[in-house]
């Protein structure tokens, strides 16, 4: 008798064991150096103030710097699905380097999180790819009916030479008819460019009411000062990549004034009671703040909770049907990815279906203007 029960003591040990140690690994790819950095660094400090769980399994988060280099992200993804054996990638913070990692989550089937808003992708990319972000034509269309109430017609554009600058001029341009405007310039410029002159006395020539940057992080910032410098008195409108403090740092004075989209953790004190996301952002704000130092707040560490909230959302319904590790979990996750409903984030509220593996809606975004040196709500 005690022969049985020892031995089945030790069967429900051996069980025990196997079902703790069901580790789920994701694989995260943040550019944490380079020009990048302002926006990779605060995605990463967010996985730091995360539970240690995902679904009520333990989880492991293998976080790569890719320097802010596309080539490096496409890499690093290769890594978590060949040697890591990810359940998950995320990543990155650059809207080209997070469009080379969708090319790896797709070849190796496996369900991408992306913390950066990403171009229209092909069927198997966008199977297996989530993003987190606001589209930019959510967030953009809030500038727009701003221009529209103060009667802009005319506005010039500069941004960066990239994926992340022709996301933000597609979508200025798509919402042109119905924002009563025309857009009479289109320049550019790198990201790691210090000077912009040339492209902004081109803007300065073509005397648009409101002028539109399509940069992110700091070097949002660079062609917002040399407008400034040039007596430019316009409206100057950004994005929602350039709503962080290293922005207001890098510009100074020059960039008062300045008036972007974002979601709305970043002014979530000034939010309405009833605001859906209010209590989800003031507490990780509050988590954030105490973590990084008070004003450190950002849009970008929340998309990093917001990424993971999805995750916890969908890996309980993933886990009733594969274990951690398989071909048959990540095919689960991405499944249940597809399906969650009513995920309450930073940002805003998640509803994913097959057609929109985003999720997001108006509830997702506010314009805030930079008011003595800080981010503050635009009434």
């Amino acid at each position: 008798m005690k022969r049985q029960l020892f031995a089945a003591l030790a069967l429900a040990g051996a069980l025990a064991a196997t079902t703790a140690s069901a580790e789920i690994t994701v694989g995260v790819s943040l550019g944490t150096t380079g020009p990048g950095s302002s926006l990779g660094i605060p995605y990463k400090n967010a996985f730091q103030l995360l539970p240690k769980t995902l679904g009520g399994e333990p989880v492991r988060y293998v976080i790569l710097d890719d320097e802010s280099k596309p080539d490096n992200a496409a890499k690093n993804a290769r890594k978590f699905v060949t040697e890591d054996k990810v359940d998950a990638i995320m990543g990155s913070n650059g809207v080209p380097s997070a469009v080379a990692m969708t090319a790896v989550a797709a070849e190796s089937k496996t369900p991408m999180i992306a913390l950066t808003p990403v171009p229209p992708l092909a069927p198997d990319r966008l199977h297996w790819t989530f993003v987190v972000p606001q589209t930019t034509e959510l967030m953009m269309s809030a500038v727009v009916e701003h221009m529209k109430a103060h009667g802009v017609k005319t506005v010039g554009y500069i941004g960066f030479s990239d994926t992340w600058g022709d996301l933000v001029y597609n979508a200025i341009t798509a919402l042109a008819p119905s924002g009563g405007y025309k857009v009479v310039t289109n320049e550019r410029y790198g990201r790691a460019d210090t000077s912009v002159t040339g492209q902004v006395l081109k803007v300065m020539a073509a005397n648009p009411d409101a002028v539109i940057v399509g940069g992110s992080g700091s070097p949002g910032a660079t062609p917002h000062i040399a407008l400034a410098e040039r007596g430019y008195k316009g409206q100057i409108y950004h994005n929602h990549g350039t709503v962080n403090l290293p922005f207001i740092q890098t510009g100074k004075k020059a960039v008062e004034g300045a008036i972007a989209p974002t979601g709305a953790l970043i002014v979530a004190e000034e939010l309405p009671d009833n605001f859906p996301t209010k209590k989800v952002s003031l507490d990780f704000v509050k988590r954030y703040e105490a973590a990084f130092g008070p004003g450190s707040r950002n849009a970008f560490a929340g998309y990093s909770f917001d990424g993971v909230q999805l995750l916890e959302a969908a890996v309980p319904v993933a886990l009733k049907k594969a274990k951690p590790g398989t071909p048959e979990f990540r095919a689960a996750l991405r499944d249940a990815l597809e399906n969650v409903r009513n995920v309450v984030g930073t940002h805003g509220v998640y509803n994913m279906s097959p057609s929109n593996h985003n999720g997001l809606d108006e509830r997702a975004r506010v314009l805030v203007r930079v008011e003595n040196g800080a981010w503050r709500l635009l009434k």
